[in-house]
Order: structure tokens, then sequence, then C-alpha cells
């Protein structure tokens, strides 16, 4: 199957597509990205993404109708542009854009119509990957580390650094993983205080001075104590993370120079599980050549970086991948990952045919 992952993560940097081709053969399950790109979005839609959290029930409601839009036009656009005929895909897995996630009262909410999707595009959507999970007792996060294992088995860890951190690994012969604390989401909202998209290389934060005592408070945040699975929101941010770095008042390269430190930090304590072997990270981050150094520095782990498509689509890849799953009536889901009550198949199909 030729399925087309889409990803927008909480960084706000854009939304990712990944045509990919999936095959079994004799148990064997093989892959590849046969066409990807990056749209980003324009400052309007960044912008009601970012406030989405602020918006009444209605305009809420209306935002995940015209965001399904949005998501169908780049889909048409992207498949203009690579000359594909809609007939070569079977499916678009869409992660949508997350709202709200506060998985302890049983909520997370990921916008973007999948049935307005499929009506702009002509194709068969998934999405709403999430919910099912959250509802029987899980995280509804990370999704990622099945296709760490099915994909990537060759790397003892898994590191994606987009907008917020996590890792997957195995431990006793199970599938283990969690979000372990905020990256890009923070990382690229400090470079916007100084005009930027995203510190590009890091070399803003490696201009400034780590901050031994907002350091400390950021490290003695009550959730780093919290065993995996665990996962963050957008709300935890704002109310811990945010608020820390506001109080503290130093300046922006500061900041950025003690949350790298943190994040260095926060990594290299998730996954120093026992032997070392071999890291494997993606995501936005993964551009980052001075966090990559300060995780390095934190970790007897071999840092490895893959080619640049990987690191770019990897979890749209991924998404991909669990469309696939779904296909082919096999758990796209762990247990042991998200905390849910059982092993299952997530998504919803809207289909055109």
């Amino acid at each position: 199957m030729n399925i087309l992952g889409i990803m927008s993560g909480t960084s706000l940097d854009g939304v990712d597509l990944a045509l990919c081709h999936f095959e079994t053969t004799k148990g064997k399950l093989q892959w590849n990205i046969l066409q990807a790109a990056t749209l980003p979005y324009t400052e309007d839609w960044q912008y009601r993404l970012q406030t989405a959290h602020l918006q009444s029930g209605y305009d809420l409601t209306l935002l995940d109708v015209e965001y399904g839009k949005l998501l169908g036009d780049i889909v048409c656009d992207f498949i203009a542009k690579n000359n594909l005929e809609k007939s070569d895909i079977h499916a678009v897995a869409s992660h949508g854009h997350t709202v709200f996630h506060q998985p302890g009262l049983g909520i997370t909410l990921q916008i973007g119509s999948g049935a307005h999707f499929a009506a702009r595009t002509g194709l068969n959507v998934i999405n709403d990957f999430r919910i099912q999970d959250v509802a029987q007792g899980g995280q509804g996060a990370p999704l990622v580390p099945i296709g760490d294992q099915l994909l990537f088995s060759a790397y003892s860890h898994c590191l994606n650094l987009g907008g917020i951190a996590n890792v997957s690994y195995e431990k006793g012969g199970v599938r283990t993983a969690g979000d372990i604390c905020p990256a890009n989401m923070v990382l690229n909202q400090l470079a916007r205080l100084q005009g930027l998209n995203y510190d590009e290389d890091g070399r803003l934060a490696q201009s400034g001075i780590v901050n031994d005592e907002l350091l400390k408070q950021l490290n003695e945040l009550p959730f780093y104590r919290l065993a995996f699975p665990k996962s963050l929101g957008r709300e935890w941010v704002e109310q811990n993370i945010q608020a820390l770095l506001e109080q503290s008042e130093l300046s922006v390269v500061d900041q950025l120079a003690t949350f790298v430190e943190h994040i260095g930090q926060q990594v290299g304590k998730a996954i120093e599980n026992g032997d070392s072997g071999q890291l494997l990270i993606t995501g936005g981050g993964a551009l980052n050549t001075f966090l990559v150094d300060r995780i390095q520095h934190y970790t007897q782990h071999q840092v490895v970086l893959p080619e640049r498509e990987v690191i770019d689509y990897k979890e749209a890849l991924i998404f991909a991948l669990l469309a696939y799953l779904k296909y082919a009536g096999e758990i796209n889901v762990f247990a042991s990952v998200t905390g849910s009550g059982r092993d299952h198949i997530a998504g919803v199909e809207f289909k055109i045919s």
C-alpha cells in the first residue's frame, strides 16, 4: 500500500507530508518514502493554531472544519506538484493538530476534520489516533514507538526531538516509551522573541550562559519524577515551564542556554537505563547541533543522526505505518507504551467509496 502520512507538531513549524510504500513479504515489513515535503504555515494559520485553545466551542468547531479543508488543499497541491495520481494513494493518515491533551481527565483533541479532509481530496482519511487510547486509560502518546520497533529496531533507543522530546526502547523484551520534556515548543517560542522562527544550529543558546537557579527549578518539576508511560501537553508547558522562564527575568539567550541544558540533562536521565547502545535522534531538534552536543554530553550512548529524510519525516512515516497496520488488522498501539488497558488498533476512518 501507498499511504500519505501527515504530521503537524506542537512546534508549529509546518505540515510534514510523506508518501510511503509498505509491503509485507513472508512476514517481513519493507518500507520506503516515495515523496516528501514540508509546507510552512502562513503567519495567519500559525496564529490561529497557537490560539486555538482560547476559542469558544463554536469557533473551535469551525476551526476544526477549516483546518481539515486546509489539510485537504495541501494534499491536493502535493499530489499536483509531484505529478501523482490519486489512485496511487490508498489512504491518508493524518495526526491533526493537538489543541488539548490532558489524558488524566480523559481529554485529547486533534483538530482537522477527517470528514471534510476526505471530501476535499476524494481520498480515504484516517485520523483521531489518540482518543481511543485515552478512553481506555492510556496517555494517548507517544504513538511513534511501534514504528521504532518495526522500522528502526537496529537502534537501542529512538529519540524524537520535536515540540516535545520523547523516547522509546526495549526493556525486558517490552517496548517502553514516554515523553521526556518540552523541546522545540519552548526553544522556538524563545527564538521568536528574537525575531527568528528557530535558533539555527543552537547559536543563540550557545552564546548564552546557563543559569544554575533556573536549571534547578526546571529539573525539580514533579513531572520528571514520574515513571514511564507519561505524556506532556501544551497546558503543562504553559503552567510550568513558561511561568519559570518569565519569572527568571533572564535574557532570551540565557533562557535558551539554560533550557537546552535542561533538555540535555533530562534526556540523559531518561535513557540511562542499561547498557550503552546507539541513540537514533530525529525530529527538528536533530538539526540543532548545540542541542545534540549537550545530549551527547549527558549520555554514554553513541548518537546517530540518520539521513535528512528520516530526520524530517520519521513521524509522518510512522503515522502512515499506523494506518497500514490498521488496514492489515494488526495492533498499532502498545499498552506498554501508553499505559492503556490493552493493546489495540487506533484510528478513525472516513471512507469516500
